[in-house]
């Protein structure tokens, strides 16, 4: 049953890259032409997923909107893991003081999610894409940093970093050598559970015109101007919020599989 979930998320995830990469090369039709003869045209030929209040494609804007999502994804986990590792296995390999004061910082960022930041960021600079992605990636370092520090803890009691000691390896060394390797695997489940907090993050922002700017399709913004008809022609809100639902599953799925997989106990229990 775990490895399902593994393999569930594993397809769900590659279906929503696959899409982003193919919005690069190819659309059915332009997601930003509008259509006025053809506004909320229900599913059918030629618009498989019909079209919008605009007139525009809704697959298009779909195949779009994820690449925007996958975009700004990528983007805030690799800027949390660059600021949240680190920090984590300082914390890990120091201990005391060090650890506390670390901790206690991570404690300030968890009063600050990822929509309060985007408010105060969007007010300073203006809502954009940077904004979302500078939002998202520093709310999300506290759970790099502790996932980080409690990996690190544990690696340090390892008999091999007392010998990497006993050799004079320095501290630096020591944790490119010898703890990051070790700690990857757990670094790599907490970037799965955290790009799909991002996605839902993203949404939200672009929900709430916080994120990407309209022209661009996000699902965010797709199911913002889906409120408007939910009576009319709800199949504009199914879509996207379809999108989000099945991307974040998927990652989520992912990250447990990964979990189970790569956790020794877990694997012989199963």
């Amino acid at each position: 049953m775990r490895r399902a979930g593994l393999y569930i998320g594993v397809v769900l995830v590659a279906v929503v890259i696959l899409a982003a990469l193919v919005s690069l090369v190819w659309t059915p039709y332009d997601p930003l032409q509008v259509q006025p003869s053809q506004t909320l045209l229900p599913p059918g030929w030629p618009h498989l997923l019909g079209t919008d209040n605009f007139g525009i494609d809704i697959g298009s804007r779909l195949l779009v909107g994820a690449r925007t999502t996958v975009y700004v994804g990528l983007v805030a986990v690799s800027l949390a893991a660059l600021g949240g590792v680190p920090l984590g296995m300082l914390a890990g390999m120091r201990g005391g003081w060090v650890s506390q004061l670390i901790l206690r910082v991570t404690d300030i960022l968890y009063a600050f999610p990822a929509l309060l930041l985007a408010i105060l960021l969007g007010a300073a600079v203006g809502a954009s894409t940077f904004t979302a992605m500078v939002a998202i990636g520093i709310a999300s370092i506290p759970a790099f940093a502790r996932v980080a520090r409690a990996a690190t803890m544990l690696v340090m009691t390892q008999d091999f970093i007392l010998a990497a000691r006993a050799s004079g390896t320095s501290r630096v060394t020591t944790a490119v050598r010898h703890v990051l390797p070790n700690i990857a695997a757990v670094l790599g489940v907490q970037a799965s559970v955290s790009f799909g907090i991002a996605v839902l993050a993203e949404a939200a922002l672009s929900f709430l015109g916080l994120g990407t700017p309209p022209p661009t399709p996000t699902w965010g913004r797709m199911l913002h101007d889906a409120q408007t008809y939910i009576f009319t022609a709800p199949i504009q809100a199914l879509w996207p919020g379809l999108a989000i639902g099945l991307a974040v599953l998927g990652l989520n799925l992912l990250g447990d599989g990964l979990r189970d997989h790569l956790d020794p106990r877990l694997r012989e229990a199963a």
